[in-house]
């Protein structure tokens, strides 16, 4: 007899199927040494009195900023690493991050201002639309407040935040990394070479572009 189940809870496992296909390396492995001085492998804490050293974390989550979380918290952020792509006057994006903040989720935020922002963002979704938001390997375009909760909930993130006081949420970073100092230093320089352009008369009216540099869709 084929058995039904109910539509939600249909959904919920196709969420939890999906966030497990995350690598399962992305969990922390400590290497523990036991009182014969023999050395063994574990994902589970060891005992306070055995010494014991984390040997690997999560791709995408500063070894600083994980150091803080509560031991669960900081297993769930090893295994489904959230990066959330966001861009300025993008309401959407600020509903999403408020979310995340709400809920105390450790995350990365990669901002898309420039056209080359775009194009890697384009390579990553497959579309110039944001807020973008992966959780593991789980991708997610677009915010749905439901949909979004459902996925963290499925990863085993907690509803209400459980960041302690001390925790600083890492600054947001450019999708595409910027020129290099140095780069950027002789730019500056030739820049300075080249006479100055007269500058507009004030009155002028500047129109503004009909589209965002990365061409974006809110």
């Amino acid at each position: 007899m084929n058995a039904h189940y109910p539509a939600p809870r249909l959904l919920a496992l196709a969420v939890l199927a999906g966030l497990l296909a995350a690598p399962v390396l992305a969990q922390g492995v400590y290497r523990i040494v036991g009182p014969d001085g023999k050395v063994t492998y574990s994902a589970q804490p060891p005992p306070a009195t055995t010494p014991a050293r984390p040997v690997g974390t999560a791709a995408g989550a500063s070894a600083g900023a994980s150091a803080q979380l509560p031991f669960e918290l900081r297993q769930t952020s090893s295994r489904y690493p959230v990066t959330l792509y966001t861009s300025r006057d993008c309401a959407p994006c600020n509903s999403g991050r408020n979310l995340l903040n709400a809920r105390g989720i450790p995350y990365s935020e990669k901002t898309v201002e420039t056209p080359q922002d775009g194009e890697a963002l384009k390579r990553l979704s497959g579309e110039a639309s944001l807020p973008f938001l992966t959780i593991g390997s789980q991708q997610i375009k677009g915010y749905s407040d439901t949909e979004w909760s459902q996925f963290l909930d499925a990863a085993g993130y907690p509803k209400q935040s459980a960041l302690p006081s001390s925790y600083r949420r890492p600054a947001a970073t450019p999708l595409v990394a910027t020129a290099r100092p140095a780069e950027a230093a002789g730019a500056s320089s030739a820049a300075r070479e080249q006479p100055t352009a007269p500058s507009a008369p004030a009155e002028v009216p500047v129109t503004p572009p009909p589209q965002n540099p990365a061409g974006i869709r809110f």
